[in-house]
């Protein structure tokens, strides 16, 4: 068996012992990529989730600690899949529960290249090669939205630091240092939880929100947002930030971008738009004018791990004007300095608030090019097309009300069985019921949420696997659930009598 402290000192012997030692390695390397590769390609049959158990977590908990001594590889290789293993699959075909998509194995392949070559992207001398697919690929995708040649940016971990790099740069070009205890933000009461958070970190209190309702179709109520703007104006206070989403969680809802541009632009107020999910739209050949007026935006946030198809953790932020982000995150210290920059150099710790980062760009430049832009927006336009056959087969069956059509990839839905007088929190708690049996039974993973105070169910379409006639039969499926379920719920409560 190969022992780890054979791979540690590899460089004292020679080459005809490296080679005996780094053979055995490649083999292992090869029926491990087998292995991965069947695994993340799961089949109906298998396990949606999976999690551990209080035994399962005590032995977890063992395998946890380091080791004292060098241990063969392979073992503690089959411990590492045997922890990956107590998770959700999101590459699942019956998996519809979240936003993050199934990512594509091209991804794997960047992430593996990110991995080995281990460069930090922070300093252009440190990241050259790096820093130029990233500077580039961010200029190709902030022109992919509509955003001005000015726009800027640079990959971060995810929307959270997304949104709060954005909000950063907005709180220092807009807000007067003596006037940050007196600045008021908008959000909705759709605007994802991380940009109220972002706003905590960055030393905004909760009474400096603004929670504006949203309309029918769950968008930001643009007459509200003006009324509010303009009763904080006469109150003394300083409206500096409006946050909208492009892709809401909930639901998928778009606010009406173009609008909340236009009052951002009367009232020198700042723009983000909270793309992680839904600004990916812009790829899609059908379906992009759906973010029309993205490109007016202050700033963007944006989640390569969720419809580009990408691995944790891949996100991105876009500004229209790059020295935003410069004017909040530049640094010197004469441990970084450089030589007289070139055209076209970047160093990045300058515009992200991150110093070591790693080269994140290199696994969506990867995916897209050995797939190709349209592919990607020919796979995002499949999700669209499932989530409709799944609003369309549940409009056919009687028990079932949609709360909110098909968004973006997102149905949103209630069992509302006729007939059995049921009050709206018993069938809160059928709804749950039915979830819980569905991932129980492993059958689907389609989680519930909360939408004004009532619980229904919210379809994710992420995986272009998937075909749309398969929706069909999932629902059909959902609906058998669903009448077991209330069937053995009204047993149960004749038992209790």
């Amino acid at each position: 068996m190969l022992k780890s402290s054979e791979i540690s000192t590899y460089r004292d012997m020679p080459k005809s012992q490296v080679d005996d030692v780094f053979e055995p390695i490649v083999v292992e390397a090869q029926s491990l990529i087998s292995e991965l590769l069947k695994i993340n390609s799961p089949k109906p049959s298998d396990p949606i989730i999976r999690r551990l158990d209080l035994k399962g977590i005590r032995n977890v908990q063992n395998v946890s600690f380091p080791c004292e001594e060098p241990r063969d590889l392979t073992a503690t290789l089959h411990e590492a899949l045997s922890i990956f293993a107590n998770r959700l699959s999101h590459d699942h075909p019956n998996c519809f529960a979240y936003i993050p998509a199934a990512p594509s194995p091209l991804a794997w392949v960047g992430d593996l290249l990110t991995s080995i070559f281990n460069v930090n992207t922070a300093l252009w001398d440190n990241s050259s090669g790096p820093s130029v697919v990233e500077h580039t690929l961010l200029r190709w995708l902030a022109d992919r939205v509509g955003l001005p040649p000015s726009a800027g940016g640079c990959f971060v971990s995810g929307g959270s630091i997304a949104n709060l790099t954005a909000i950063v740069a907005a709180r220092d070009h807009i807000l007067p240092p003596n006037a940050r205890c007196d600045g008021i933000i908008y959000l909705s009461d759709q605007t994802h939880i991380s940009n109220s958070k972002a706003l905590h970190i960055a030393g905004f209190s909760a009474e400096q929100m603004r929670i504006i309702p949203t309309d029918e179709k769950f968008r930001m109520n643009v007459q509200t947002l003006a009324q509010a703007i303009q009763a904080d104006r006469q109150n003394g206070r300083y409206p500096f930030l409006i946050v909208a989403s492009c892709g809401s969680t909930n639901t998928g809802s778009i606010d009406p971008l173009n609008k909340l541009a236009d009052i951002a632009q009367e009232q020198n107020l700042w723009l983000h738009v909270d793309g992680a999910y839904g600004a990916s739209i812009a790829l899609s050949t059908s379906h992009r004018h759906l973010v029309d007026g993205l490109g007016r935006a202050d700033s963007i946030s944006w989640d390569a791990h969720k419809w580009l198809f990408q691995t944790y953790g891949s996100g991105i932020v876009l500004t229209k004007n790059a020295t935003a982000l410069q004017d909040s995150f530049k640094v010197d210290a004469e441990y970084i300095r450089t030589p007289q920059a070139l055209d076209g150099t970047v160093n990045f710790y300058n515009i992200s608030p991150e110093l070591s980062r790693p080269a994140r760009a290199m696994s969506l430049w990867f995916t897209l090019r050995v797939l190709g832009s349209c592919a990607i927006g020919e796979m995002i336009d499949q999700c669209f097309a499932n989530a409709l056959a799944a609003e369309s087969e549940l409009r056919n069956l009687p028990n079932w009300t949609v709360i909110s059509p098909a968004t973006a990839s997102i149905v949103v839905f209630r069992y509302t069985p006729a007939g059995f007088n049921l009050d709206e929190k018993q069938l809160d708690q059928l709804n749950l019921a039915i979830s819980r049996r569905l991932l129980v039974e492993n059958i689907a993973a389609m989680m519930t949420t909360t939408l004004r105070g009532r619980i229904v169910f919210r379809l994710c379409s992420m995986n272009p696997e998937i075909r749309s006639e398969g929706m069909a039969t999932l629902i059909q499926t959902l609906d058998s659930v669903a009448s077991t379920e209330l069937s053995e719920s009204f047993k149960k409560c004749e038992q209790r009598i």
